[in-house]
């Protein structure tokens, strides 16, 4: 049973976004290469799970409470991923001390924050009308959950649609955990609170 205090799907979402933006400003602030490194593989990390989990919770419950709308908005939401997940996979391995290094974030924010206007005007309001509260919440979880489990790195080429994507996401993903296990990232305490326990 879901408390008044659990979040939202809309909640979780909008919470993710800003912890993605301060992960993006944290790179840009950062003076050593070391710290730069330590917060792209953060950013990485939280964004390749966001965007997976959204896919896999999120648009199949836009597609089953919205029908034919909700197909058209995840096929955009989609598209859109696409374009971040590219511009990710590139910055995961870009060092950034290379001169293509932030003009190449900046673009991936651009392409996300397109992404975030497009959820925050069209999907959520529409989805959330269909919810009762208890049900935005159980998928709040979900969605939650879901991170745990999915892939750390953009893999652009993978499918984006649920059962192929859970599969290949099975396959990634300890690949990608392993990988985690050997890079740097930021210390426990520097990161948002909702983030500390994920790791």
């Amino acid at each position: 049973m879901s408390s008044t205090q659990d979040p939202t799907i809309s909640e979780a979402i909008s919470g993710d976004h800003k912890s993605l933006d301060e992960y993006a400003d944290r790179i840009r602030s950062s003076t050593s290469l070391e710290d730069k490194t330590k917060w792209r593989n953060q950013l990485t990390w939280a964004l390749a799970r966001h965007a997976i989990s959204e896919e896999l919770t999120m648009y199949p419950a836009m597609e089953k409470h919205l029908g034919e709308e909700g197909v058209l908005l995840t096929n955009t939401d989609r598209e859109q991923h696409q374009a971040v997940k590219e511009d990710l996979y590139k910055l995961q391995s870009l060092s950034p001390s290379s001169s293509e290094f932030l003009p190449l974030l900046d673009r991936l924010m651009t392409d996300l924050h397109e992404h975030i206007k497009h959820e925050s005007e069209e999907d959520m309001p529409r989805l959330e009308g269909k919810l009762s509260r208890e049900e935005s919440q159980a998928l709040a979880k979900s969605f939650e959950r879901t991170k745990m489990i999915t892939p750390t790195r953009s893999h652009p080429s993978a499918p984006n649609r649920p059962y192929f994507e859970n599969f290949a996401a099975m396959l990634a993903a300890p690949i990608d955990r392993f990988k985690d296990l050997v890079s740097a990232f930021p210390d426990k305490e520097e990161l948002p609170e909702k983030h500390r326990s994920m790791l």
